[in-house]
């Protein structure tokens, strides 16, 4: 067995044993439990039917680091606005982030445009994965996805559900992400498989399901699972307790300050973020500096986009990848504001492109009372 392929055995000595298997997977064997179980997506062909690009690539775009679940009615949203490449490509950036709006990783609708722009001009996808990697927003990953499920290419994406079954077939013990780069090869390799070169689509896909639904986190249904028999995983017994993870450092923490403002029309200062860094070209309600030590009321106020009389409407908590932040909104109500920024209707605020943690902060805003009557 080659080198980069060699299963640990933890002292075990039935991995030892199990370590003599075949390096395989037994494509036909997923692909007819594929055939039967197939989960309807609204951005995948039907059996017979062509694969339509567009819609592969903003599906695979939108579900880069957010579920399926979460996906499907953005999904809806998008292609009723912008049914295909040449409409997305017209389409203004601002219009693309209100509507991604909640998605989060808002990078991702800045490089949706500048891509779609891109292969409107050229006159449809690359259909080569080097091709596709030259897209704005398109990695090693979204390109082997996109290029098997789209184009037929024999390449073999690993994502979350992916890894969790090679790791688990092959019993693959080492820790993450220290292991990733032996489950990347051990991918590469399988894709070289006839069987899932005859049908890579389909076959990306099934481990897609499978793995969603089947292989899951925590509690594999190993008993529904067409690999069972060959799975060195359920094998040793390891199955429900693989992948395993190497220990996180804590996630660090930051504090701020957001500032509701309205005027006598009801309207609302909001203002546009730096088109570059966290949250880019989003909308956000004015505020301080996000920083790693928390601010006094005295502190916070005196970064208010004007002077009015604050008062304290609530404390919003957001989780980002990197970061932990916790964000006191202070809220009035002037005469007029002569702030910098743009002021909107608070009855079109649905329609901006606020990111999670400031509609977060809109919702504490509305639910305090203080400020209305000031």
């Amino acid at each position: 067995m080659p080198a980069a392929f060699s299963t640990p055995s933890l002292g075990n000595p039935l991995i030892r044993e199990l370590s003599s298997w075949p390096d395989l997977l037994a494509w036909p064997d997923l692909l007819a439990w594929y055939d039967r179980h197939r989960r309807a997506l609204p951005w995948r062909a039907t059996p017979g039917e062509t694969a339509d690009p567009y819609r592969v690539w903003l599906s695979e775009i939108m579900l880069q680091q957010t579920t399926v679940a979460t996906v499907i009615p953005y999904f809806h949203r998008f292609t009723q606005r912008f049914p295909d490449i040449n409409a997305l490509a017209a389409a203004a950036e601002e219009d693309v982030l209100a509507l991604w709006a909640g998605l989060g990783y808002y990078a991702r609708a800045r490089n949706l445009v500048a891509a779609a722009r891109a292969v409107a001009a050229r006159g449809g996808f690359p259909r080569d994965l080097a091709g596709l990697r030259a897209l704005p927003g398109i990695g090693p990953y979204t390109a082997a996805a996109i290029g098997a499920i789209a184009f037929g290419a024999a390449s073999l994406p690993v994502d979350g559900n992916v890894l969790r079954v090679l790791v688990r077939h092959f019993a693959i013990a080492d820790p993450l992400p220290g292991a990733r780069a032996a489950i990347l090869a051990r991918a590469a390799a399988l894709a070289r498989d006839a069987a899932f070169r005859a049908r890579p689509g389909d076959a990306v896909q099934a481990l897609f399901d499978l793995g969603a639904g089947v292989c899951m986190p925590g509690r594999p249904d190993c008993a529904l699972c067409p690999l069972a028999g060959n799975c060195r995983g359920l094998a040793a017994g390891l199955a429900a307790e693989l992948p395993r993870k190497s220990a996180k450092p804590p996630r660090p923490e930051r504090f701020g300050a957001q500032f509701w403002l309205v005027d006598a029309a009801d309207q609302v200062l909001l203002r546009r973020r730096p088109r570059n860094g966290l949250l880019g070209g989003m909308v956000e309600l004015p505020g301080t500096p996000w920083r790693a030590a928390p601010y006094s009321p005295a502190e916070a106020l005196a970064l208010a986009p004007m002077a009015a009389d604050w008062r304290a409407a609530g404390v919003v908590r957001h989780v980002f990848t990197h970061f932990a932040l916790t964000l006191e909104v202070h809220a009035a109500r002037v005469e007029r504001i002569t702030a910098p920024g743009f002021l909107r209707p608070l009855a079109a605020l649905d329609a901006e492109a606020l990111p999670s943690v400031m509609r977060k902060c809109v919702r504490a805003a509305a639910r305090a009372a203080a400020w209305r009557a000031a």
